[in-house]
């Protein structure tokens, strides 16, 4: 399959600071996917703008920002501050919905590592706007708190070979109260690097927002 890598870098004001954005748009896009990327990685990261291109070239279109600008991630405790994190995603959504020309199409959340948690949170604040989430390797068991209110479909991706954070997963997994499903990547370990794992995790995503991913 062909992979497209065309973006924009776009510039998202939140709260006095200018984040900066990797914004993909898809032809007869069916949807636009925010990603929520895991401590220490950016919109740079190598492993998301495949999922990304990925999707593209599948109709969706998405949005990969930093959700700490330079200076902040310095502090290495900010990396982990779900709280701050989980709003950082709650307005860069809303920013999204009312000043990119967007037309009126579904939401979905892929969260990565500790971005999985922030995903898990910002939905819960959001209630319907986000309309179907994937976690990819993530620590949705820092979101315990919130998973029972969750209502958009929940697809969790975990690899066969991560150790505890499957049994993590499947923690979380019992605690989501929506439309979910659990998938192991066989040979996989956390950063799905062994070869074609990421495009098992591509196509994984790819059909759970097909089927899921509606208005």
């Amino acid at each position: 399959m062909e992979i497209l890598s065309d973006y924009r870098e776009i510039d998202i004001p939140v709260s006095g600071v200018q984040l900066k954005g990797r914004l993909r748009t898809a032809k007869n896009q069916k949807g636009l996917i925010i990603f929520s990327h895991g401590s220490g990685s950016s919109r740079l990261s190598s492993r998301n703008n495949y999922v990304a291109e990925f999707l593209q070239n599948n109709g969706f279109s998405s949005l990969l920002f930093d959700l700490l600008t330079e200076r902040e991630d310095i502090i290495y405790e900010n990396r982990f501050d779900i709280n701050l994190l989980s709003q950082r995603l709650v307005i860069v959504t809303e920013w999204m919905l009312e000043h990119e020309e967007l037309p009126d199409i579904p939401v979905g959340y892929f969260g990565a590592s500790t971005g999985a948690a922030s995903a898990l949170h910002a939905a819960a604040q959001l209630n319907n706007t986000i309309k179907a989430i994937v976690s990819r390797g993530g620590r949705p068991d820092l979101a315990m708190p919130v998973l029972d209110r969750i209502k958009a479909p929940t697809l969790l991706i975990v690899g066969g070979r991560d150790g505890i954070v499957i049994d993590l997963n499947k923690k979380a997994f019992d605690k989501l109260e929506c439309i979910k499903q659990i998938e192991i990547v066989e040979g996989a370990t956390h950063l799905f690097s062994e070869p074609g794992k990421l495009e098992e995790v591509a196509w994984l995503t790819s059909n759970w927002f097909d089927i899921y991913l509606k208005n």
